[in-house]
């Protein structure tokens, strides 16, 4: 009996329940373009079917599966994925005009709309107190802060150690060149990115790039360690579904603050000259000493600018040569640029062209690199490193009006510009969208350093395409304070490496050959797959799925 009493005492409360979670369902975000979603599981189910119909690359960057998802359901502006209760409603950004109200400064916003809570994901990474998670004024005074280390006339100053750095990584490529063996490109790069951005970072030489790694510093195979537990899409569940691989990274998370501390403990008030503009200097700026809150903000930042600032070069600098191995055309175009501009006599020799670099007008040099501008640009426009993601709170009644004519509140949903679908609009770029043509950004004024991607700019002259339709460094306020220095870095690298190497791909997106070991040429001038097209995977970033298998050939 009294068992039947609290039956009937709960019934209005599971009926509640149902009639709670019915509404947040199918009523709640109703209005939203979408797919059918699950009462149980919302779009977490679709998500999975999409996943399956791609089993031969099971660990496909979840840009791909969006993609898929935003063209089944007749390619809305803004498409609703709720993946609620593992995490929150996501609201797919796949229009640039849409992405632009995101991220330019408003009124309401004017530092652009906050980042999403998800953030705090990569705390073990960046730290709690990156200036990737701070919001409004307190973001805005840490931009200020570190915004002289990375000034374009600063960045200039850097060149010496870039092109040294630099020739410790063709050294590498040479010796690859003599064993013939197949190699990660990826990591190879990664190696020479991270010891560049630890000369601008800590004003340390890492020795990233020593061959054996047992020979690297602890702080480096430590530091490896740490990006490695965030390869796969365990980052887009909660740290409950994978305890042990949450405490793993909790570990060594304070193993890499406890390396960074000692450094900067030995560093603090030693640096030299040159280091006055290092994001550690620019830390610990006005302090004489070391306390233990502005030592925590100091690891996280320093942190934060690591990764940030070998991870997406490398990537940019692996699908670049990649995508000249399968282009002859470009190729072709790109070293008969840098010929004219180092003059053919130098023919890749790497101590002229440093001479040249370095000598008055080196900046000059740089800037009047079109084609390889085009080649970085092209390049980040098929495979951006990341998207971003923000958040505005319930309600703010933020509100986006889409090219379809509907007016959005996205409150309380992650805000995803994806960039992987904005980048390959066919309305923006054509029935070309999805194919590799550096030489639709010849005369396109736009640029790619972040006087031309703020956001603010509106002036179209010279432009070929709408400004906000290339967003790889994201743009308005909250644009990447690092993209001047990789593109200057891509620049340096590419044009050394362009004239002397040759790589050429192994098992995913190899390249056909003829029976005379010639590759095969398609019609549209670029070379054959012999199987399979490399793909994007998720490891915090969409880096190649094997690493950008390759092996290199000097010319």
């Amino acid at each position: 009996m009294a068992g039947h009493v609290v039956i009937w005492a709960l019934l209005p409360v599971g009926v509640y329940l149902l009639a709670a979670v019915w509404h947040r369902r199918f009523k709640q975000y109703a209005h939203f373009p979408q797919l059918k979603p699950s009462f149980v599981w919302g779009h977490m189910k679709t998500i999975h079917e999409f996943t399956v119909k791609n089993d031969d690359r099971p660990d496909l960057h979840i840009d791909w599966i969006l993609r898929d998802m935003v063209k089944a359901a007749g390619n809305p502006s803004v498409l609703l994925v709720d993946t609620r209760p593992a995490s929150y409603a996501m609201a797919v950004i796949s229009s640039h005009e849409v992405a632009e109200q995101l991220s330019k400064a408003t009124k309401q916003y004017p530092w652009s709309a906050p980042k999403s809570p998800t953030i705090a994901e990569l705390v073990n990474l960046v730290g709690p107190h990156s200036i990737l998670s701070k919001q409004r004024e307190e973001w805005k005074s840490m931009r200020k802060q570190y915004n002289p280390g990375f000034a374009p006339k600063h960045l200039m100053t850097l060149l010496p150690c870039i092109i040294d750095k630099t020739e410790i990584f063709l050294a590498r490529l040479t010796k690859l060149c003599e064993n013939r063996e197949s190699f990660p490109l990826t990591d190879l790069i990664i190696s020479l990115t991270f010891d560049i951005i630890g000369a601008v970072t800590m004003g340390i030489d890492f020795d990233a790039q020593l061959p054996d790694s047992s020979k690297q510093s602890e702080f480096i195979r430590v530091y490896d360690q740490l990006v490695h537990t965030f390869q796969g899409r365990s980052n887009m569940l909660p740290w409950w579904c994978y305890p042990k691989l949450a405490f793993k990274r909790l570990r060594l998370g304070k193993k890499v603050d406890s390396l960074l501390e000692q450094m900067i403990r030995e560093k603090h008030g030693g640096e030299q000259p040159q280091e006055k503009r290092s994001v550690l200097s620019l830390s610990l700026q006005g302090h004489d000493s070391l306390d233990e809150q502005l030592l925590s903000q100091t690891i996280d930042q320093v942190k934060t600018f690591l990764f940030a600032g070998h991870d997406t070069t490398s990537i940019l600098l692996a699908w670049a040569f990649y995508f000249l191995h399968r282009h002859p055309n470009a190729h072709k175009a790109l070293v008969a640029e840098l010929d004219a501009l180092f003059g053919p006599e130098s023919g890749g020799s790497f101590e002229m062209m440093k001479r040249k670099l370095l000598s008055p007008g080196g900046d000059e040099l740089l800037n009047n690199m079109a084609y390889t501008t085009a080649i970085i640009k092209e390049t980040l426009r098929l495979c951006p490193p990341a998207g971003t993601a923000r958040m505005t709170p319930p309600g703010s009644n933020f509100v986006v009006h889409t090219p379809e004519g509907q007016d959005l509140c996205l409150d309380g949903m992650i805000l995803y510009n994806c960039a992987t679908i904005i980048q390959r609009d066919p309305q923006v770029f054509g029935d070309t969208a999805d194919e590799f043509m550096p030489e639709r950004w010849l005369g396109d004024n736009s640029g790619i350093m972040s006087s031309s991607n703020d956001g603010d700019s509106i002036i179209e002259e010279g432009r070929r395409f709408p400004a906000s339709a290339w967003r790889p460094f994201e743009r308005g306020p909250r644009n990447c304070i690092g993209q001047d220095l990789a593109t200057i870095e891509a620049r340096v690298i590419i044009a050394f490496v362009a004239r002397k190497y040759t790589f050429s791909k192994v098992g995913l997106g190899e390249l056909e050959r003829d029976e005379k070991g010639a590759f095969v040429v398609e019609p549209t001038g670029k070379y054959r797959l012999k199987g399979k097209e490399v793909y994007n995977t998720q490891q915090i970033t969409a880096k190649p799925v094997d690493g950008m298998l390759m092996t290199v050939t000097k010319k």
